[in-house]
């Protein structure tokens, strides 16, 4: 009983970890899965197959969009943590910090700004919220570990992903090479038959 209850519960910690992907199952024993109900043509279990290959492509193409997302969003959290580390710097001297902004792309101006301990950060969907620079720096920190934490996430993710394209094509190729033999057979004994 203990060993069921811990191999569930390894199995439901691999689903957790993978979440909305299912598991492609190794078919071992073509002629027995071809046996099952549901099965009953090879082109009815390849059409089944290709389905599953192509809503892990559909993933695929999910995670990697969101794994380029965060790769982007990493670089920038870091250098608005690097801007706020010199505004800190700063904010105990009177002298006006001298930087470059953005107007648009590749125009940038010379601003002189005073110093100062609020700071405006973009949150997205066009909202932006005054901070104190310390809780700007702690909220940029905890953004970059969850943004860092969702990335490894992601790898793991497109690795399992990975590996249910594999078992998927393999499977495949079983099926196929099963009914081509099948085939082969049927057309043997019928010539045999016939002779």
């Amino acid at each position: 009983m203990a060993t069921t209850i811990a191999s569930s519960n390894a199995v439901q910690a691999t689903n957790k970890k993978h979440l909305g992907i299912p598991e492609a199952i190794f078919v071992e024993d073509v002629e027995s899965f071809m046996k099952q109900p549901g099965n009953d043509t090879a082109d009815a279990v390849l059409r089944k197959l290709d389905e599953q290959y192509q809503k892990y492509k559909y993933m695929e193409l999910n995670l990697a969009q969101k794994k380029q997302r965060l790769k982007s969003q990493i670089p920038q959290i870091k250098q608005t943590l690097e801007i706020l580390r010199h505004m800190q710097k700063k904010k105990e001297t009177t002298n006006p910090m001298e930087t470059h902004f953005l107007l648009a792309d590749n125009v940038y101006c010379k601003a002189l700004v005073p110093a100062t301990d609020k700071v405006c950060l973009w949150l997205g969907a066009n909202v932006m919220l005054e901070y104190d620079i310390d809780e700007a720096q702690s909220l940029l920190e905890k953004n970059l570990a969850t943004a860092s934490r969702n990335l490894d996430s992601l790898e793991e993710d497109l690795d399992f992903l990975r590996d249910q394209f594999t078992t998927t094509e393999v499977n495949m190729a079983r099926v196929y090479n099963f009914d081509v033999k099948r085939r082969s057979k049927d057309n043997l004994l019928k010539s045999v038959e016939k002779s």
